[in-house]
């Protein structure tokens, strides 16, 4: 017999609202009490295998000794100071850090709190970097369908605008060019001709390098971003890469974009940045944009500036992150992951109503017709001892990097015979 739920669960029930849930027909939230490795354990002493890694962010698995033992020491000396003229260890390691393993060239780094806010100040930097070499005008990004940057005004403006969860807002949000991804030779041409015809007012493309996450989990091939490239020093724009999803080794190298040898000006990191701890993004720039901004103007400064930018405790454990991705090889186990991933998910091909099976990295997909009743679904893999949140119409798997196999075999036969069982 399960245990009621606690005390703080039924007191803040009925005050807490949801992300992305329709609160009068959603299932209740489960309450967890604790997190280690690759489980979830409920209150009422459950235990789940996290498929998702709490958002892609948990890349060593929940409650690493390292990393909480560096954010223990960090608190007993300095949780945080402003970042406005007063510098602190944890940050200036980490940009130090960070600027030696981004792609070559860029090494430029500003801290923020979320990946929305991440790309944000992407965005700003690319209409600014305009701005201040006098060149008027040119303030708009090249975006794609399918995309999803995140849920403040200005990642909203370059998301997918209709399949996305942001197209109510259309009428809201500033408008850019929604491209097709030049995945063929027919839209390689149609992306050139609309970049021929607007290349006056724009100043930027942005990208997911690889997968689009949260747009549905959609892969395109390194060539896509081969082309991209070409097309920006062709039309002298910049080009950024959103790897707040893809970073730190989920497809399989440390950073999407080496898979097609391609540099962006710009970069976005978040999600695994941290371990899956605490809140942390940066933006990082090529010597290129950042020269725009360095002036005798104290106009041309970069004008953002989020209150917890550079916290120390949150560096503290992207410090500790890091090192773990040098001390053990992640990679290789992403490698492991991804065959695990394909044997396992591939006998959900010959079930009805799948339209597709698809890995890469430590990405698992299995794309249907339709979900039907979400709920039931999150039930039954509850029932199972899984934690997998589908939503569109897929369910995937994105775990801890350092997941064992016996809990990622758990995780796609639970997929399989959950999906067996609809109707």
């Amino acid at each position: 017999m399960l245990t009621p739920d606690p005390a703080w669960y039924r007191a803040g029930a009925p005050h807490v609202w949801l992300p992305y849930t329709q609160m009068k027909t959603a299932m209740p939230a489960l309450a967890v009490a604790r997190t280690e490795g690759s489980r979830l354990v409920l209150a009422d002493g459950r235990e789940l295998i996290d498929g998702i890694a709490s958002w892609w962010t948990s890349c060593h698995g929940y409650n690493h000794p390292k990393i909480r033992a560096a954010v223990q020491r960090q608190l007993e000396t300095m949780p945080h100071v402003m970042f406005g003229d007063l510098a602190n260890e944890p940050a200036y390691t980490l940009a130090h850090r960070l600027s030696a393993l981004a792609p070559p060239g860029l090494d430029r780094v500003f801290f923020a709190d979320s990946g929305s806010v991440a790309v944000e100040i992407a965005m700003k930097m690319a209409v600014q970097y305009r701005l201040n070499r006098g060149e008027c005008g040119r303030n708009r990004l090249v975006a794609f369908r399918g995309a999803y940057h995140g849920d403040t005004a200005g990642a909203m403006a370059v998301c997918d605008p209709d399949e996305g969860m942001h197209r109510a807002f259309a009428g809201y949000l500033p408008r850019h060019l929604i491209a097709g991804l030049p995945r063929d030779d027919d839209s390689a041409a149609a992306f050139d001709r609309l970049l021929d015809r607007h290349a006056g007012e724009l100043t930027a493309i942005i990208v997911e390098p690889l997968v689009q996450g949260a747009g549905g989990m959609l892969f395109h091939d390194p060539a896509v971003l081969r082309h991209l490239r070409r097309a920006a020093d062709r039309y002298e724009l910049l080009l950024i890469f959103d790897e707040i999803f893809t970073g730190f080794g989920r497809t399989g190298t440390m950073f999407a974009g080496e898979a097609a040898g391609v540099t962006p000006d710009i970069i976005t990191l978040s999600k695994a940045l941290t371990g899956g701890t605490m809140p942390l993004a940066a933006t990082i720039a090529s010597g290129k944009v950042f020269d725009a901004f360095w002036s005798d103007d104290p106009m041309h400064a970069l004008m953002h500036g989020p209150t917890y930018m550079g916290n120390a405790l949150a560096c503290a454990a992207a410090n500790a992150s890091l090192d773990l991705f040098a001390a053990e090889d992640r990679l290789a186990q992403v490698a492991a992951i991804s065959e695990a991933l394909s044997t396992g998910l591939a006998p959900c091909r010959h079930l009805p109503g799948v339209r597709d099976v698809r890995v890469k990295g430590a990405i698992g997909v299995v794309e249907l017709d339709d979900l039907g009743d979400v709920n039931e679904l999150k039930r039954r893999f509850i029932a199972a001892g899984v934690w997998i949140r589908p939503f569109g119409n897929i369910v995937y798997l994105t775990p801890a990097l350092t997941i064992g196999s016996d809990e990622l075999a758990r995780l796609t036969g639970a997929i399989r015979a959950v999906l067996a069982e609809r109707r």
